[in-house]
């Protein structure tokens, strides 16, 4: 597997504030990295020193083998960069736009119309090619500035908050153009919506305050989830308390929550203690009991909480006050 980025003992400093500390891992061709973090954990800022927009204080950044600093020209040919925002020039259309980046990165006459055709296919804004910028909605003019971000065909693409606009159907677009492009690119998608994770990213760098929390796969991360092996139940209202108290007494059962409440059903959530499988359990106790069950689902983990957790440790906030293992009902 070719390595794309390499990034080693990363720090960057501004005075006595420390954005990004020691930060290490690299990137394969093939990957999607969710890069993840609350505001202000130095994603962008990573990115950014990446990109060559920002020199290091400390630490090495290689992309093919190159380093960033070194090879400053090199690296910007083989990186598209989509930063947070999609700054664009107001006065341009979408297609001057286009043809300014080609002539820019001194691509030929023949890799322009091919990048531009390209890009214009795939974020679909053949319609507004010809229309100022300035006059576009926050959705296109974000598919616009991932279109100069993936004109020249890079072979490392970073994306910051890449879907930041976009209506449920174009988020769905863009997330599909990301995985085909995936196969022959490594893809960096920084943001804070763990929403993107899930549907996109093949794995997930959690960080907080500066430093790495976690680097896995986003399954094996809501694996680490407090609610992974729950086991939800939509039941009659009617039925709330009784099923409540069934659940109480089911062996593997740590608490039992109620998760959602209509007139006319109720959905209850039965913990895992430690993550234990507890479906054939809640299963036969409910089948037992005669209690009626509309549906019954196991939670894989919910990637929130374990983001939560891990940057709440790291800054030293209070993590979730309502989830008490020792309270049988919530």
């Amino acid at each position: 597997m070719t390595t794309l980025l390499d990034i080693r003992g990363l720090t960057k400093s501004y005075g006595p504030i420390t954005a990004v500390d020691n930060v290490s891992f690299s990137v394969d061709q093939g990957e999607v990295l969710g890069f993840i973090g609350p505001n202000g954990s130095g994603k962008s800022t990573t990115m950014k020193i990446v990109t060559g927009f920002l020199a290091p204080t400390m630490g090495a950044v290689e992309v093919g083998g190159q380093d960033v600093t070194r090879y400053p020209l090199e690296i910007k040919r083989r990186i598209g960069y989509l930063p947070e925002g999609a700054p664009l020039y107001g006065d341009m259309t979408p297609l001057s736009l286009l043809k300014f980046v080609c002539k820019v990165r001194r691509l030929s006459d023949e890799q322009t119309k091919y990048g531009i055709d390209y890009a214009v296919e795939k974020l679909h804004i053949a319609n507004v090619l010809y229309q100022p910028i300035e006059t576009l909605s926050k959705g296109y003019k974000r598919r616009v500035g991932l279109a100069q971000a993936i004109v020249h065909e890079p072979e490392l693409l970073i994306l910051d908050e890449p879907t930041d606009g976009l209506d449920p159907n174009q988020k769905h677009e863009v997330r599909e153009l990301l995985k085909e492009m995936s196969g022959k690119k490594a893809v960096i998608i920084s943001t804070h919506i763990l929403e993107e994770v899930e549907a996109v990213c093949s794995r997930a760098i959690v960080i907080a305050k500066g430093r790495v929390v976690a680097d896995d796969d986003p399954l094996s991360l809501q694996s680490r989830s407090r609610l992974h092996n729950a086991v939800g139940i939509r039941i009659p209202a009617g039925q709330a308390q009784a099923c409540i108290d069934v659940l109480n007494d089911v062996e593997g059962v740590q608490q039992v929550r109620r998760s959602a409440e209509t007139t006319a059903t109720v959905e209850l959530l039965a913990v895992a203690g430690h993550g234990n499988e507890i479906l054939g359990n809640v299963r036969n106790a409910m089948e037992e009991k005669g209690v009626t069950v509309e549906e019954i689902f196991v939670e894989r983990g919910r990637l929130e909480d374990v983001f939560r957790d891990l940057t709440y440790a790291v800054e030293g906030l209070q993590q979730d006050p309502d989830f008490n293992p020792e309270t049988p009902n919530a």
